[in-house]
Parts: structure tokens; C-alpha cells; sequence
């Protein structure tokens, strides 16, 4: 079984400008939750226990939105429960250099293991063609 995954979550979200010059694009919203939560929820689902995202500048909202919240109504209590299934880790990139950067940045997280690299901004439903 795969245990770890690597989030990429550095990019800097040019083709949706002008909504993502103040928000990181794996945070726009679908439905009710950001695009990242679904990945990270898909990742939980799949047996995954330690997600590292790699993040660049301007994506503290991606660290705000794992991090326990002061706040309680019920989706963020779901999302605090769901966060206690994972240890979630975070590397930050200097400068966008592409997905192979993000990936190298993690080397030492995952070691000689297997992984599964789920991209940031990008879900995917399961049994959906």
C-alpha cells in the first residue's frame, strides 16, 4: 500500500488571473470546499497517512485551511476530524520551477518508498470516465 503523496502547490495560477492574484488557485472553491481539499480528502481515502504539499510564496491560505480551527461549526469540524487521519507536512519552493522541482523537493520525504503524486488544482473522482 502506498502510504505517502506529494501535493505540488507551488504554481502561480497565471491562467486565472485576476481571481488568483490575492488566493492560490488550489484554493478557488468548488461547491463548498477548495480544489485541494478534494485531493486531500481523496488522498485520505486511499489509504495514504502523510501528505507533503510543496508550496511556494503567497500560498499561506493553503497552511490556514489544514490548520485546526479556533471556529467550530460543522464542515470545519468534518475537516479537523478528516486532518487527525493524516500527518500532513508542507516544504515551501523559492521559485516556481515546474513539477519536477516540486517533486525533487521531496526527496527526503519519501525516501526509497513508493508514493502517489496528486497535483494541487486538479480532482479526480473515483469511477469517473
Amino acid at each position: 500500500m502506498i502510504r505517502k503523496a506529494i501535493i505540488p502547490a507551488a504554481g502561480l495560477g497565471k491562467r486565472f488571473l485576476p481571481v488568483t492574484k490575492a488566493q492560490p488557485k488550489e484554493m478557488l472553491p468548488v461547491v463548498d470546499k477548495p480544489v485541494i481539499q478534494y485531493v486531500v480528502e481523496e488522498a485520505i481515502s486511499s489509504g495514504v497517512t502523510d501528505i507533503l504539499i510543496v508550496t511556494g510564496k503567497s500560498k499561506n491560505a493553503i497552511e490556514n485551511h489544514f490548520g485546526k480551527s479556533e471556529i467550530r461549526n460543522e464542515s470545519l469540524d468534518e475537516l479537523d476530524r478528516m486532518m487527525e487521519r493524516v500527518n500532513l507536512f508542507y516544504t515551501r519552493q523559492r521559485e516556481p520551477k515546474g513539477l519536477g522541482d516540486a517533486v525533487y523537493h521531496a526527496k527526503s520525504f519519501v525516501g526509497d518508498e513508493s508514493f502517489a503524486l496528486l497535483l494541487g488544482d486538479t480532482i479526480t473522482i473515483p469511477g469517473c470516465t
